[in-house]
């Protein structure tokens, strides 16, 4: 009787951690915290990976005083709230380990330390399941300086993917369209309106996505995406970019070079709002930027930050909410450190941003205090030409799993649109 009602309180337990746990949100970093990136082979990338391949998390601490920094890894479900699962399910090895590579700045002017946190190590061997992952970057403390999401992903689904103009007449010039097919041979979707889930993302923006979307319909083990709104995203303009590899050059779009302070700094052209312009092509990255010092051997740590002068005309431009200078350079944050202020004097929206230099893409973008993008308004406006990245991740959980697996993804382009 006693093994039983201990086996019952213990199921009660559980139920209520599930229930009452608090869905992982990524914390911004602090200050002195710049330049976080997932890296694999050299190159920035976006956190969404292939289960069992290696990864390396970098940042840089402009305190320069080799702290010592934590890591802890969380396996979260579909909808970002802690899976529950034990770390032994999902880590083989350990976390809660020290970050032992770091290396500190050469030959810069703005001192820093450069830490690598590369997956697997000596103490985390591999991460054993698919699904949504949050890394937590600690301190001595234990407290979380910051953290970044990362999605591992099986090959057990295929996602084809056609990006069509909006389907619906109001919205035809601004919005792009997914359809798509879910499609598995290894995996018989059991009760898939419940079971099997998706989240749809532009240029591998995570704060950015649609989910919770149904199939519409099925043929056999197929189940067919064909919404005309559900699945639109608004197509935006190519985003804007400064190159400062020689940081005492004006490069491509940088006007002016201030070098008589201690930090050099990049003054850009001014930008003029382009929602009323016709769309122009231009070459992008989606978003992406390079750490990159032309004149050094390891830009990682002989590349130096530059104060970039962002300046923008907007002059039609009435709202309560604010404007960000966004990109993946700063995982999109709308924290005060990019928030545009608008001079009186110029008539320009203006904003200095310490940035490592290299090639970086960005763009400007309305929210409101709570972080509630306004798309529709958009500075630079939106056209269906515009060329994007789509990506589709399929979530699926049997009625024996515990846990909400990633069985595939699907990439597309808008190059390739349709009517």
């Amino acid at each position: 009787m006693f093994k039983l009602l201990l086996k019952v309180v213990i199921i009660l337990v559980l139920t209520a951690n599930a229930l009452f746990a608090q869905a992982e949100k990524e914390v911004a970093p602090p200050y002195n915290i710049k330049t976080i990136s997932f890296v694999q082979n050299e190159q920035n990338i976006i956190p969404i990976l292939n289960l069992g391949e290696g990864f390396q998390l970098q940042f840089d601490d402009l305190f320069g005083n080799e702290a010592n920094y934590y890591y802890e890894i969380v396996h979260c479900d579909y909808n970002w709230n802690p899976s529950g699962l034990p770390k032994a399910e999902y880590v083989e090895g350990f976390d809660n380990q020290r970050i032992q590579d770091y290396t500190n700045s050469f030959n810069t002017l703005q001192i820093y330390s450069h830490y690598k946190l590369s997956i697997p190590n000596q103490f985390t061997l591999r991460l054993k399941i698919s699904g949504n992952y949050m890394i937590k970057i600690l301190d001595e403390n234990k407290d979380v300086v910051f953290s970044r999401k990362l999605i591992l992903y099986e090959d057990q689904a295929t996602v084809p993917i056609q990006v069509k103009r909006a389907r619906v007449v109001s919205t035809i010039e601004t919005k792009q369209n997914l359809d798509f097919t879910v499609r598995s041979n290894s995996i018989t979707f059991q009760n898939p309106m419940k079971n099997v889930k998706v989240v749809l993302m532009q240029n591998g923006n995570l704060n950015n996505v649609i989910q919770n979307i149904v199939p519409q319909y099925t043929i056999g083990n197929d189940l067919i995406y064909k919404y005309d709104t559900e699945t639109q995203f608004w197509a935006g303009n190519e985003f804007l970019y400064f190159e400062n590899k020689d940081i005492k050059a004006a490069a491509n779009n940088i006007a002016k070079i201030d070098a008589n302070k201690a930090i050099y700094g990049s003054r850009l052209f001014t930008s003029a709002a382009r929602a009323n312009f016709q769309y122009t092509n231009n070459q992008d990255v989606n978003g992406n930027f390079v750490v990159k010092n032309i004149n050094a051997a390891n830009s990682e740590i002989e590349a130096d930050y530059a104060w970039v002068y962002f300046s923008l005309s907007a002059p039609t431009f009435r709202s309560n909410k604010d404007i960000y200078v966004t990109g993946m350079f700063n995982n999109y944050s709308f924290t005060s450190e990019y928030k545009m202020e608008y001079n009186p004097i110029k008539a320009l929206y203006e904003k200095a941003i310490l940035i490592k230099q290299g090639f970086t893409n960005f763009q400007y973008t309305i929210a409101d205090k709570k972080g509630v993008i306004d798309y529709e308004n958009a500075i630079d406006g939106n056209f269906y030409q515009t060329e994007n990245d789509y990506s589709i991740l399929v979530y699926y959980r049997a009625g024996i799993d515990r846990y909400d697996r990633v069985i595939g993804k699907g990439t597309a382009n808008s190059l390739n649109i349709i009517n």
